[in-house]
């Protein structure tokens, strides 16, 4: 089991398209996010909702991130942000967090 596997088990998970979506839903996991993992397996996201900005301190990769509205469409996608930086988007409730070279569809 990865270091990923350890810290995100339990949490409620959905699909999107291809990708295993993974709800940040408690306390913990939302302080926790990604942060000081060596690794996310493409097709994994979790999802902090709500949430209008983040940041990458702490992480080592690359993210992209998917902003949702509230009816949980697509507003905007920042691809590749490195570590130790912020992003927001006013028009986003929520943002899912996929490792920067995932390339599949939502």
């Amino acid at each position: 089991m990865g270091d990923w596997e350890r810290r995100l088990a339990g949490l409620p998970e959905t699909r999107r398209g291809d990708l295993r979506v993974l709800e940040a839903a408690t306390p913990r996991s939302r302080l926790l996010g990604l942060m000081g993992l060596d690794d996310l397996p493409a097709g994994v996201g979790l999802h902090l909702r709500p949430a209008r900005s983040i940041h990458t301190f702490g992480m080592r990769f690359a993210l992209d991130l998917l902003w949702l509205d509230g009816a949980g469409r697509v507003v905007r996608e920042d691809r590749a942000v490195p570590p130790r930086r912020v992003r927001g988007c006013r028009a986003a409730r929520s943002v899912i967090e996929v490792r920067a070279w995932y390339g599949g569809s939502c």
